[in-house]
């Protein structure tokens, strides 16, 4: 127990993201819409009906926090 363990929160909460966002897309080009707007649209008005419910895609991305979302969005384009 000489080691130091490193608490990755920030790294872990990016890799949560990105898998329900990943996943969140995938169900929607599935569904035949244009997940790009469709995200874009939830995260402007806040209303889950812009997210399928197809493969439980709305309720994963009910629990991100979309000020973080965004947040990381932007940091990821300016990059």
């Amino acid at each position: 127990m000489d080691h130091t363990r490193k608490f990755a929160i920030v790294e872990d909460s990016n890799l949560e993201m990105k898998s329900t966002l990943t996943a969140v897309y995938a169900a929607l080009q599935e569904k035949g819409y244009n997940p790009v707007n469709q995200i874009v649209g939830y995260i402007l008005s806040e209303d889950p009906t812009y997210i399928t419910s197809f493969k439980n895609a709305r309720a994963m991305i009910r629990k991100l926090d979309r000020d973080e979302l965004l947040s990381e969005l932007v940091r990821y384009y300016l990059k």
